[in-house]
């Protein structure tokens, strides 16, 4: 199709045969919509564009093409050549968004065709990344601090600012999704007496983002309190809330706690991308041997599970995992949470709501009258939670949930604490899951280097075992923001309650005793399983040291 048929195409002129014959097929079931649009594309003698991602255009023809018209109409702007551009659309009969497009630019529009889901990711990639820094907009603000922006909103997307935003709404939602676009977890709004400072918190570790000044404090947290139904005029007490937003197709979840420190309010933003989270057993890092095992737990008919280690450590995406692994239309699966942070198909999940006396307890008091197979609770945080998942266990259950201890052992030191009897631990527990994250080394900047022989002593490396003697960092880059790392790996260790654990829990349940005596039966420690990751080049001498300090692999 040459420039001038583009041009001259209209509804009404689409060649009859063509629109029959699609319309004949999809009436025979012979070809669903998209193959309809497909063939009506190459009867059209239409270019075809399976794949958007190698092409660009400029950011100022980008601005004169509205997101909110992109997105509505399924367009996209491939590429721009001798006053002519490309637009892949997924539908060759609804030409009305070129003829507004051709009006809009000014310039002649020609059609190809690319699949629906090909251009909404392209749509998606390309207007995210093109977004304004949140740090041009601070600099921007100067002195106009007369916008309250404290006004009822919806949900709504980041990316869509074809509507008028006040400089401090804008500003906020430049920080949500600059902060999304690098992978953080957490964004921090902390207040001091000159100023007010952002830092996201990236693989498990914060960073330093903006700092803008003072007197726009109030207004983003204002903001922020809006937009997650809190009380705007409270600033004496903690309170929680929550937000939900899209981003394009992505939606996300904010948990919001503000608390009131000496230099006003400080707010965390906990961010719940259910587009970003990676489930399955065989996708979270686990030594093949700790896999294989934890499978063989998992599959058994009752008894308790428990997943440890400390906040962020990636504990919730474990369970998830093995509920995902266990999941079947012969399985009734409940489980308890606080709050439900992913909606699990076929799945029923209940969240704790403590302003309505729905506890851990109570919740699960009310699921074992459910007939469930299989329990999940969030935290075993107190002794009537431990109880009742015990007595759940004994009568037929199999329990997952998780626990505050810094390794697999302590666990169960940590229930006796609670005031649960020893001889019932070592009757329910089957198996505990220790874990932690280590951050990976950023691929675009990762180097060798000879290490030092302390280093190779800490995590017992020998350095005859090493190929030319070199282990791995990063060194910093543009990519990784200078860190030296971009995502994150798990390590585990896993303690299964064999007879002679059994035996060691009701004699004594020392954490030190049963560490020694899990090792020597054959535990896989977490210092071994990070000192592993080093030799392979995932992660440092460093990061491991870091999130296993202070425990003992010594039998």
């Amino acid at each position: 199709m040459d420039n001038k048929e583009a041009d001259d195409i209209k509804k009404s002129e689409v060649p009859k045969e063509a629109s029959s014959r699609g319309d004949e097929l999809a009436r025979q079931g012979l070809l669903g919509g998209e193959d309809v649009n497909k063939a009506l594309a190459i009867e059209f003698g239409m270019a075809l564009y399976p794949d958007l991602s190698t092409f660009k255009i400029s950011k100022e023809r980008l601005k004169q093409i509205p997101y909110g018209f992109a997105k509505k109409n399924v367009i996209f702007p491939v590429k721009e050549e001798e006053n002519i551009i490309y637009i892949a659309t997924a539908d060759p009969l609804h030409l009305e968004p070129l003829e507004e497009l051709r009006h809009m630019l000014d310039v002649d529009v020609q059609a190809v065709y690319s699949p629906k889901e090909t251009i909404l990711s392209a749509i998606n990639e390309l207007y995210n990344r093109e977004h304004g820094a949140a740090s041009e907009l601070i600099a921007n603000l100067g002195d106009r601090t007369d916008e309250r922006g404290d006004g009822e909103v919806e949900v709504y997307d980041l990316l869509d600012d074809t509507h008028h935003q006040a400089p401090l709404v804008k500003l906020l939602n430049l920080i949500l999704t600059e902060a999304i676009q690098q992978g953080a977890s957490d964004i921090h709004f902390e207040p001091f007496e000159d100023r007010l400072r952002v830092r996201y918190r990236i693989d498990g570790v914060l960073q330093n983002r903006h700092s803008p000044a003072q007197e726009f404090q109030a207004q983003l947290m204002t903001r922020i309190k809006v937009m997650s139904k809190l009380d705007i005029a409270e600033h004496r007490l903690p309170q929680d809330g929550r937000i939900k937003l899209k981003m394009g197709r992505r939606e996300i979840d904010f948990r919001v706690s503000t608390v009131p420190v000496a230099g006003g309010e400080r707010i965390v933003l906990r961010i719940l991308d259910k587009g970003n989270v990676i489930l399955g057993l065989d996708k979270i890092g686990m030594l093949p041997t700790v896999f294989s095992e934890f499978k063989r737990l998992i599959a058994m008919p009752e008894g308790i599970i428990l997943v440890t280690g400390p906040t962020g450590s990636g504990k919730t995406t474990t369970l998830y995992s093995a509920i995902c692994e266990m999941y079947n239309e012969e399985t009734n699966i409940m489980t308890i949470e606080d709050p439900v942070e992913y909606n699990l198909k076929g799945i029923a999940q209940i969240g704790v709501q403590p302003k309505i006396r729905l506890t851990f307890a109570a919740g699960l008091r009310h699921i074992l009258r459910q007939d469930p197979d299989i329990i999940m609770i969030g935290e075993i945080r107190d002794a009537e939670t431990a109880e009742i998942a015990i007595q759940a266990s004994l009568t037929g259950h199999l329990v997952l949930s998780t626990l505050h201890t810094n390794d697999a052992p302590s666990a169960i030191t940590r229930l006796v604490d609670m005031n649960v009897e020893p001889y019932l631990l070592s009757s329910t527990l089957v198996g505990i899951l220790a874990q932690r994250l280590v951050r990976r080394i950023c691929p675009d900047c990762i180097e060798a280097y000879h290490p030092t022989d302390s280093e190779l002593q800490n995590l017992g490396i020998d350095r005859a075992t090493l190929p030319h003697g070199h282990i791995f960092h990063g060194k910093g880059c543009a990519a990784c923001f200078g860190s030296g790392y971009k995502g994150r790996h798990g390590i585990y260790e896993l303690m299964v309650v064999n007879n002679a654990l059994k035996k060691q829990i009701v004699k004594s349940p020392d954490a030190v005793e049963l560490r020694h005596l899990a090792l020597d039966t054959g535990m896989i420690s977490l210092l071994f399983h990070g000192s592993h990751l080093v030799r392979q080049g995932i992660t440092t001498v460093a990061e491991v040291m870091r999130v296993t300090r202070g425990l003992d692999d010594q039998g």
